[in-house]
């Protein structure tokens, strides 16, 4: 339920939230630049007995929500949500990019794409510590060591890091290092999990499942959101289909619809969504066309040498040309280059 307020009062707002909790439910309060609206959340059985906040004072309505993502839908919350990682914007009128390479492999490496990122024009650093891998036989990552090597390289660039936790127990030590934390495709529908960092301050880039639909990823959203994190960024990612000439299906026209139904930044992941560094480039710009907030490439300096993803990642000088090419698409959307000092 969606309570609206015809005052801004606050201890007609608190009345409210009291009685909201005295029933049982979650309170989400939302001020807005004309009114303030507060979010009920919880069981749906018992949802008629929030129709009676109506006699309270300074409550003008009491409206049903209904879409099934009360916290990621747009009918509580109907402006765009930004976020900001230190010098970076999230959404907006800002275009954030996130670079690297799928795995920390050793610290020249990470420190050497780090530098690369920077230089190109990217917002944040991207690389895998832990490392969900198909095959048990596979790197799967140097973990926490890992965690300390992408910590060197934001000292020595400012870049903030995109970082991924596969396990509840991971959190509290990812969430030490990184400045945003990365749910991926396998997990995420791992309710532990996401109930796991939606208890965190750090935002969330969720990324879509393999064969999950929007509804559902929204849902997962959801999941984290009801915790108290409301920092989700959407991550299409690409989906399975029957198409075998690329590594997914990416789903592009999942950014406008999840753009109408969320106000929460949407980003697109075109590495993964190909599997092929010559289609990086123009997922990319489709991507920034259709309307995306931010987009998350795989950059390796070397990629024959790379210990996994090495066939979808950009070399240094292909980034840059994509970070060039995006330039003229960026001003027709609305949107700008972050530089990070």
């Amino acid at each position: 339920m969606i309570i609206v307020m015809e005052t801004r009062d606050k201890k007609d707002i608190d009345r409210v939230v009291a009685k909201i909790e005295e029933f049982g439910y979650k309170a989400h309060i939302i001020w807005g630049v004309e009114r303030t609206v507060i979010g009920a959340v919880g069981d749906e059985r018992t949802k008629g007995r929030l129709l009676s906040l109506e006699s309270l004072p300074g409550v003008e309505k009491v409206v049903p929500i209904l879409k099934p993502f009360k916290l990621a839908g747009r009918e509580l919350i109907s402006e765009d949500s930004v976020f900001r990682v230190g010098d970076a914007q999230i959404g907006g009128d800002r275009l954030f990019i996130v670079a690297g390479p799928c795995s920390v492999e050793n610290r020249e490496q990470i420190l050497e794409t780090a530098r690369i990122v920077k230089d190109g024009g990217g917002t944040a650093l991207r690389g895998g510590a832990y490392k969900p891998r198909t095959s048990p036989y596979s790197f799967q990552g140097l973990e926490e060591e890992g965690l300390h090597l992408l910590q060197e390289a934001r000292e020595a660039t400012g870049l903030p890091i995109v970082t991924e936790v596969l396990t509840p127990d991971q959190v509290g030590l990812v969430e030490e290092h990184a400045d945003i934390l990365q749910i991926g495709a396998r997990n995420m529908q791992n309710y532990a999990l996401l109930k796991a960092v939606g208890k965190t301050s750090k935002p969330i880039v969720l990324k879509r499942g393999m064969m999950s639909t929007i509804n559902e990823l929204l849902m997962s959203a959801e999941y984290v959101m009801s915790e108290g994190n409301k920092q989700v960024i959407l991550c299409e990612r690409g989906i399975r289909t029957f198409e075998t000439e690329t590594r997914n299906t990416l789903d592009l026209s999942a950014v406008p619809v999840l753009k109408k139904l969320s106000h929460l930044p949407v980003m697109v992941d075109p590495s993964h969504g190909t599997g092929h560094w010559d289609l990086v480039i123009p997922m990319a710009k489709a991507a920034v066309a259709a309307g995306a907030d931010g987009l998350m490439v795989e950059v390796h300096p070397r990629p024959e040498e790379a210990y996994s993803d090495g066939a979808q990642s950009l070399k240094p000088a292909r980034f840059r040309q994509m970070i060039e090419e995006l330039k003229p698409l960026m001003s027709i959307v609305g949107k700008t280059l972050q530089e990070i000092p």
